[in-house]
């Protein structure tokens, strides 16, 4: 019976998933053209599995993604979590910065209910677009039992991947996301998740951050500078005038060159927090082994990504301006 099936919500925000071509073979497009009503028409196989709950929330290309999109969807996250008769929440977004919203939700959404973000490569209106098979593995993931407690997920080209985990890595073509370090959470098959692991990091239901605590801090400023050979000290002297935070995405293991390490020392001294990450897109940035954090004042990235980083950070000044406490953020988040 229809009434038996769960209720999934659906959020859209845009992308190329709602994009349009001016035709079939146009390499251009405009991303957000679609509403997510049409969207949802193009796979009536979803009227199988689950009764949708349709919102518009933005109809953006992802690279215009705002922190102001994300206050407004990760209120309405909070509040279907909290309806009990939603059993799981959709977002589609563009492929841009999906990974970043991703990660975002799962340090401010403090909750266990199924959350999978999805988008699509290729826009609505081209020849063999993957968007409607993404979106109904999406609403079939996110009505799963097995998808609860692991944080918000990412579904594309079947693979499931962890919000932390996953990144872009192509420009192009279906294969562009991965988890290059731990690996893709699973994948769907026959219209359900296999899972290869559970999610190891701290998130959602043990995540101390929140909406709140960022909006009361006036979501702390915080700006990435990307080391290149003969990089100077200027850019960075300028970022450490009107940011809170600096990430470096460094050359190797989190370095640049000496005149851009004495940039970043003299904005650590002002109170700038300083996080060093790699631009590489894997690896481990360790701590006190490159250069010596604990004399110049610098918190090391770990695993994450610049992108990344940048959000762990914004949200650590939101609580605290102690580089150790921030620190301890990165090692446990």
């Amino acid at each position: 019976m229809p009434d038996a099936l769960p209720v999934v919500a659906v959020l859209a925000t845009g992308g190329t998933i709602a994009g349009a071509q001016a035709d079939a073979t146009s390499a251009g497009y405009k991303a957000g053209s679609f509403s997510v009503d049409d969207l949802l028409a193009a796979v009536p196989q979803l009227a199988g599995i689950a009764r949708i709950r349709a919102e518009q929330v933005a109809n953006v290309g992802s690279q215009n993604m705002t922190h102001d999109v994300w206050r407004a969807l990760a209120a309405r996250v909070d509040a279907l979590c909290q309806d009990a008769s939603v059993a799981g929440i959709v977002i589609t977004h563009g492929t841009d910065t999906l990974e970043e919203t991703a990660y975002f939700l799962s340090l401010v959404v403090r909750h266990d209910k199924p959350v999978v973000l999805v988008g699509a490569m290729r826009p609505a209106t081209a020849l063999g677009a993957e968007g409607p098979a993404n979106l109904y593995n999406a609403v079939a993931l996110a009505r799963h039992a097995e998808a609860r407690g692991r944080g918000p997920l990412v579904v594309m080209n079947e693979d499931i991947h962890y919000a932390r985990e996953v990144q872009k890595i192509a420009s192009a073509g279906l294969c562009a996301f991965s988890s290059p370090n731990r690996g893709r959470a699973g994948v769907m098959h026959g219209g359900a998740p296999k899972f290869y692991s559970r999610n190891a990091t701290t998130h959602s239901t043990q995540s101390e951050f929140s909406l709140a605590l960022l909006e009361k801090s006036g979501w702390p400023r915080v700006g990435i500078v990307y080391a290149h050979a003969d990089l100077q000290a200027d850019v960075i002297d300028f970022m450490a005038s009107v940011c809170q935070g600096i990430v470096l995405a460094g050359v190797g293991d989190g370095n640049a060159t000496d005149a851009a390490i004495a940039a970043l020392t003299r904005a650590a001294a002002a109170g700038v927090a300083v996080a060093r990450s790699s631009r590489t897109g894997s690896g481990l940035v360790a701590r006190d082994v490159e250069l010596d954090d604990a004399a110049l004042g610098f918190i090391a990235a770990a695993d994450l990504s610049p992108q990344k980083a940048r959000i762990l950070l914004m949200l650590g000044l939101s609580a605290t301006r102690d580089p150790a406490a921030l620190q301890h953020c990165f090692e446990r988040y």
